[in-house]
């Protein structure tokens, strides 16, 4: 009897000797880095298995423990989360359980695309379609129909989407990327309403919004915004047109080809503001935040006129004799400074 006692002693700590050993071993495999200089990524496609994922990484040689273990620490820990599908960043000094636990967090590679300020929808339309790790469904959806499945069938999409850099995963639906661009600039633009110093001139944040874009098109001069800005504001309040040049190129469309001639200016449409004497009925561009500031911040004065000086900013005027002195000094060019002096002649309180 105490034979068999003292065996199966023996035993039990033989048992335990091998549990601890194959325990420091795993933990030891575990704890293998995966070979990775500097970033790779490793896509774990849509109904993978640990199984298929381990093979997956073996073939590509990232795996530095045998597949089978990796398969069986996976099922051991399947409590910790199943894995999920996406492209996933590998980083120097990363070991095998960091590998795991990251299949499993959902955490994958987000990729960036940049609508700068100013750019119109149909610009972004083929920024978007120009991105082939996103998922198109909008090729045959017109305008309207994009708006409608956003939820906003009433509203023409220029300006209605905030110009930024946005991070989508791999395979991202073209919709979602614009409905959360959609998303911020009604964010934007109602905080931005609730701080405005302009007074009553414009009735709601969309009249700010299509002001926005045309300050965003008038200049790219920062210090200039908020000047170009109050004329704008100045002529509505006494209803004098607003005479914008970048109205009247967004309104001709494809038929604008890089030259406004005189003729243009006298042509009907919603978008000329040289013959209509209130805002285009959209906004002609997508603003940014400055633009969006200085119209609704705008600088005080009593200009109503300003002209390019030709360096990227402009000079303010406040009577028409002080403009057309300015365009004199300014415009070199002949048409220039005749169709200028003319235009706002005829705009003259």
């Amino acid at each position: 009897m105490r034979g068999l006692n003292k065996i199966l002693l023996v035993g039990i700590a033989v048992v335990i000797l091998a549990m601890v050993s194959l325990s420091a071993y795993v933990n030891r495999e575990l704890n293998r880095t995966i070979p990775v200089a500097g970033l790779t990524y490793f896509d774990v496609d849509k109904g993978a298995t640990i199984g298929s994922v381990a093979r997956s990484l073996n073939k590509l040689e990232l795996l530095p423990v045998s597949a089978r273990l990796f398969r069986y620490y996976g099922a051991f820990t399947r409590d910790k989360g199943p894995i999920r599908a996406g492209e996933y960043e590998l980083v120097a000094g990363m070991n095998v359980r960091d590998l795991l636990q990251l299949i499993r967090s959902g955490k994958v590679r987000q990729r960036l695309i940049t609508f700068p300020e100013g750019w119109t929808f149909l610009q972004w339309r083929d920024h978007l379609h120009g991105k082939s790790d996103i998922k198109h469904t909008l090729e045959s959806e017109t305008d309207k129909g994009i708006m409608k499945l956003l939820g906003a069938p009433r509203l023409h999409p220029e300006g209605q989407f905030f110009p930024d850099t946005y991070h989508y995963a791999r395979g991202e639906v073209d919709i979602e990327i614009l409905r959360r661009a959609h998303k911020k600039l009604i964010s934007v633009m109602k905080e931005q309403w609730q701080s405005r110093t302009i007074g009553d001139v414009l009735q709601n944040p969309y009249e700010a919004l299509i002001l926005a874009s045309m300050v965003e098109k008038e200049t790219g001069h920062t210090s200039d915004r908020g000047r170009v800005a109050r004329v704008f504001l100045n002529r509505l309040e006494k209803n004098i047109r607003l005479q914008s040049d970048p109205t009247v190129i967004y309104g001709l469309g494809e038929e604008f080809d890089g030259n406004l001639r005189r003729t243009h200016l006298v042509e009907q449409h919603p978008y000329n503001t040289y013959v209509n004497r209130a805002l285009p009925p959209t906004p002609i561009c997508m603003p940014g935040i400055a633009a969006i500031r200085a119209t609704l911040q705008a600088a005080p004065g009593a200009y109503l006129y300003f002209v390019a000086k030709g360096d990227g900013s402009s000079y303010f005027s406040l009577d028409l004799d002080e403009h057309n002195q300015a365009v004199n000094r300014y415009q070199k060019s002949p048409f220039q400074k005749q169709s200028r002096t003319d235009e706002y002649r005829s705009s003259r309180p």
